[in-house]
C-alpha cells in the first residue's frame, strides 16, 4: 500500500479560473467546489450587509443560485470572487428595501392622524393631470413605457431595474433620462392640442 502512495502523482487543486471554466461548461461539481471555497466569505459579507445570521445564510444561498444561473455571463474567470461580492451587494440592497415593515394601525388612529391635502378642485385637477401623464406614457415606445412605469409606478430602484432589464445601472439612468424627455415632449404635444 505504501508503494502505491509513493508512486501516485500528487494532484494539485484546481484554480478558481479552472473551476469557473469547468462550471461554465456545465460541471456541477466544479461549481460545488467554488461554493465550498467561497461560502464562508460570502456569508460573512452578507452578515455585514443584512446584520441577521438567518438572513445572511438565506442571502448567501440566493447569491449562489443567482451565480450558478448566470455564470455564463462571467467573462473573466479570475474575477469570480469580485463578481460574487457585487451580487451580494446588489441582492442585499434589494432584500433590505423590500424588508421595510408596515405598521398596523386601527381605523380611529388612522383617521385621527391623516388629513386631506387640497380642495376637491385641486384633487380633481391632480387626477386629470395623472390621467394625461398615463395617456402620454401609453403613447411612448415600449422600452420608454417599461422604464418609466418601473421607476415611477412600481417604485423600483435603479439596481432593481438593472436586474430586471439585465442592463448596467448607467444604462438604466440614461434610459430614464431619455424616457423623461420623450414624455415631456409628448405632454407638450397634448397640451398644444
Amino acid at each position: 500500500m505504501r508503494l502505491v502512495e509513493e508512486t501516485s502523482p500528487h494532484i494539485q487543486p484546481k484554480t478558481v479560473s479552472e473551476l469557473v471554466m469547468d462550471a461554465q461548461a456545465g460541471d456541477r461539481d466544479a461549481f460545488g467546489e467554488l461554493f465550498e471555497r467561497y461560502r464562508p466569505a460570502i456569508v460573512a459579507l452578507a452578515m455585514r450587509r443584512v446584520r441577521n445570521a438567518d438572513e445572511a445564510e438565506e442571502l448567501a444561498q440566493d447569491v449562489f443560485v443567482q451565480a450558478m444561473q448566470k455564470i455564463q455571463q462571467l467573462r473573466v474567470p479570475d474575477a469570480f470572487g469580485g463578481w460574487l461580492r457585487r451580487i451580494v451587494h446588489r441582492m442585499a440592497i434589494n432584500r433590505l428595501t423590500r424588508r421595510r415593515t408596515a405598521l398596523a394601525c386601527d381605523p380611529e388612529t388612522l383617521e385621527a392622524t391623516c388629513f386631506s391635502i387640497g380642495s376637491p378642485d385641486a384633487i380633481a385637477e391632480g387626477r386629470e393631470q395623472a390621467a394625461a401623464i398615463r395617456s402620454s406614457i401609453d403613447r411612448l415606445g415600449s422600452l420608454d413605457q417599461q422604464t418609466l412605469k418601473a421607476f415611477y409606478l412600481q417604485s423600483k430602484s435603479l439596481i432593481e431595474m438593472s436586474d430586471q432589464f439585465e442592463a448596467p445601472v448607467g444604462t438604466i439612468k440614461r434610459r430614464l433620462h431619455v424616457a423623461r424627455k420623450r414624455l415631456a415632449k409628448e405632454m407638450d404635444v397634448m397640451q398644444a392640442v
